[in-house]
């Protein structure tokens, strides 16, 4: 059994995802970020930087101790190697599926993160930004666009885990201010993706967690008002 310490974000929608499509069992964890869960030291002793999401695995391979993973890449990783799915077995297919799940974690996400950020929550309109990280997600859109013009998924014919780790980034591209019809190889590849019935559980079980609804101020405070202050104030790791 893997206990999997969610809330429902693009990260956390990465690994039900990978769960769902599996069939490995798990069990979540519900860690409500906008209430302040993330710093609970239950949470904070197998998530070291207070972000979902988190996995223990109970039953690793080759047995021995839990081992407790954190990072959704990182995640998708161990769970692939685990279940012998969605990574490539010979070194090109593994790096073709490795250099594209980095780029989901070094640019897809962050940059459409910052764009949720200065588009929809933050209190004052910055046009500057705005502009800024609407651009640069579009720009990556049209890398990912160009990428699929000539295959089915994001590392060759084969799903993988680089495809599990960009679709739930892509899904709120209206509120990232992108049109998909201005990128036709991204949208028939993310068609297929949401069509697939391990996606629809992953989204299914989202809504019953956390039914979208508006951020207040207080959660928004919580969310995107830490600092070092925030962290140095924590309990001290455990030994």
């Amino acid at each position: 059994m893997i206990d999997l310490h969610y809330w429902t974000t693009p990260n956390g929608h990465k690994i039900t995802m990978m769960l769902e499509e599996t069939g490995q069992p798990y069990r979540i964890v519900p860690v409500n970020i906008n209430k302040g869960a993330q710093f609970e030291p239950q949470f904070l002793a197998i998530a070291p930087n207070n972000r979902i999401p988190a996995i223990i695995d109970h039953e690793p391979l080759g047995g021995g101790a839990p081992i407790s993973v954190f990072e959704s890449g990182a995640i998708l990783v161990y769970l692939a190697e685990k279940s012998g799915q969605f990574i490539g077995t010979d070194v090109r297919g593994r790096f073709e599926t490795l250099q594209w799940l980095f780029w989901q974690m070094a640019g897809l996400g962050p940059m459409a993160g910052q764009n949720h950020y200065f588009v929809q929550y933050a209190n004052e309109k910055v046009p500057h930004a705005i502009e800024r990280y609407v651009k640069e997600t579009s720009r990556l859109y049209a890398v990912l666009n160009r990428r699929l013009a000539d295959r089915s998924f994001i590392a060759g014919a084969n799903y993988s885990i680089a495809d599990i780790a960009c679709y739930p980034w892509i899904v709120p591209h209206e509120r990232q201010l992108q049109n998909l019809e201005d990128f036709p190889h991204l949208k028939r590849w993310f068609e297929a993706v949401r069509a697939r019935p391990a996606t629809a559980r992953a989204y299914e079980l989202a809504a019953k967690i956390n039914p979208p609804k508006p951020m207040s101020d207080a959660e928004k405070k919580i969310l995107f008002g830490q600092d070092a202050k925030v962290v140095s104030a924590l309990a001290p790791p455990r030994a």
